[in-house]
């Protein structure tokens, strides 16, 4: 056979390999609403930069007649390709075949692609779309599943890994994208659970649907184990598309600078905080009038809106904000909030991505509910995140900084870099009225009028107390700002701790409070 005869064989049998499950499955797959394995790949890399491999490996399975099957790539497509210009590692678990089963060649064929984005320092991209574990290969497919967490351990910290659920995804396959980065769903389309709906009728006698228990919306608000959510696919890809545009290839390396732009001219810094510390606001405004552009991607949204954490830039670089939110709960920690603030931190100073804090709270949720749900432990994380991070962390207090919160909050005890507080800042133990309420409750209750002399000894505490200048004076704070100066003074701080060079205690890791 001549060359061009075997080339001509060999297009044939791509061809054939490429229809994955074959028309009429296809065709199902686009019945309910979802695009093929390849399809997405080829949306969400550059054109014509994937490249293919282990297109034609197939399955070795030999029980339950599974020898006369033949699945075309063994239900996973794997390569890579770029993003913008900057390479990437993808696989995408194809439902056309076997319903995107995972066998023990459809794991190595994964593990391959994995170990190829560790050796070769780029982000790792993982499409599930996937019924499970392949029962007919029994043990097999556990072990498969084993491989791939241990390599999301092991990449955890050097690339970035994103998953991205288009999908069922149930079961054991779910901890992958729980060890991840960053997990991606869409509305309608997403499933996340470890036992689905006909297990827990069963068991427990409660019926609920596949959405209910484990849809896109739930992973985004409830659980907080998704942390971008779209409407469609494409509209996902172009959120995973903006992320790699702030996040560096590997933990050798920042991410890639971009010319510096102002902030747009509609947010205005001094107009977005009332001087009243009752009064709410967005302090998604406030990073929007400090970072390029105005441009800011939020990360979980949906999920525990009382804190607010995501990527900006600053003269062009990559910075994460980790900011109180007064618009929910007044901004207070609570136990979610704490777990997606202190996970945050830690990506970002994994990453050497500077950390900037912006700080307005009344300190730790109260109440039987948080305690009962370990606000203890949780609240720990973001003390233990901050305290072990070494990128350059800036804090910047714009009101109320009360209580643990405020330690809490990357404080100059936590060593912080940089302090600095607004004159509208509040640093006290507690609030004004909670205070007055005990240091004079002697006073109010012999008092004449007992409500006058609260009063009175409220606006006595503010004026000795709720104000940065105590602080200031004990050297906890480097600096009290103008609100319009915020911007140029994160910039000259993030740029002067550039090479920040921090010495730790020689240990195998930490015990952090998980």
């Amino acid at each position: 056979m001549s060359l061009k005869q075997k080339t001509k064989e060999l297009l044939k049998r791509r061809a054939i390999a490429e229809q994955g499950g074959g028309d009429k499955a296809i065709q199902k797959q686009t019945a309910m609403g979802k695009m093929t394995a390849r399809e997405r790949i080829l949306a969400l890399l550059d054109k014509d930069s994937f490249h293919e491999y282990d297109l034609f490996v197939e399955h070795d399975a030999r029980d339950f007649n599974m020898e006369k099957k033949i699945l075309h790539g063994d239900g996973v497509i794997t390569g890579t390709g770029t993003i913008y210009g900057s390479p990437v590692c993808v696989f995408a678990q194809d439902f056309t075949v076997a319903g995107g089963s995972l066998g023990v060649m459809h794991a190595r064929k994964i593990t391959k692609i994995m170990d190829h984005s560790l050796k070769m320092r780029v982000p790792l991209i993982g499409i599930n779309d996937s019924g499970g574990a392949r029962i007919q290969e029994g043990v097999n497919s556990l072990a498969g599943y084993g491989e791939i967490f241990f390599r999301n351990t092991l990449a955890s910290g050097v690339i970035p890994q994103i998953s991205v659920i288009l999908g069922p995804c149930a079961g054991g396959a779910v901890y992958s994208p729980a060890l991840t980065d960053f997990v991606f769903v869409v509305d309608q389309i997403s499933k996340m659970f470890i036992t689905g709906p006909e297990v827990i009728k069963t068991v427990l006698g409660e019926e609920i649907t596949m959405e209910e228990l484990g849809g896109a919306l739930v992973q985004a608000e409830k659980t907080g184990n998704a942390h971008f959510y779209a409407k469609n696919e494409l509209e996902c890809f172009d959120q995973i598309k903006k992320l790699i545009t702030f996040i560096p290839w590997h933990n050798g390396q920042k991410a890639r600078a971009f010319p510096p732009k102002e902030p747009r001219k509609e947010f205005k810094i001094e107009d977005i905080v009332p001087s009243d510390p009752k009064k709410p606001y967005d302090v998604r405004d406030v990073i929007r009038a400090l970072v390029d552009d105005s441009d800011f991607f939020e990360v979980q949204e949906r999920f525990a809106a009382n804190i607010v954490i995501g990527f900006g830039r600053i003269n062009g670089e990559t910075v994460g904000f980790v900011a109180n939110q007064p618009l929910v709960l007044a901004g207070v920690l609570d136990t979610d909030s704490s777990d997606k603030a202190a996970r945050f931190i830690r990506y970002c100073d994994a990453f050497n991505v500077p950390v900037v804090t912006l700080e307005d709270l009344p300190g730790y949720l109260p109440g039987v509910d948080q305690e009962h749900a370990g606000v203890i432990r949780h609240g720990a994380k973001v003390l233990y995140a901050y305290s072990e991070a070494t990128v350059p962390k800036i804090t910047i207090i714009l009101r109320k900084a009360y209580g643990g919160g405020y330690i809490a909050m990357n404080s100059r005890h936590l060593r912080a870099d940089f302090v600095f507080a607004w004159p509208t800042a509040e640093i006290a133990v507690m609030g004004p009225e909670g205070a007055a309420n005990i240091i004079f409750r002697k006073e109010i209750k012999e008092a004449d009028d007992p409500e006058a002399m609260r009063k009175q000894k409220v606006k006595e505490y503010k004026e000795k107390f709720a104000n940065p200048y105590v602080a200031a004076a004990k050297g906890y704070i480097d600096s009290v700002i103008e609100p319009e100066t915020t911007r140029r003074i994160l910039m000259h701080s993030i740029e002067v701790s550039a090479n920040k060079n921090v010495g730790q205690p020689k240990k195998k890791h930490g015990i952090p409070p998980f």
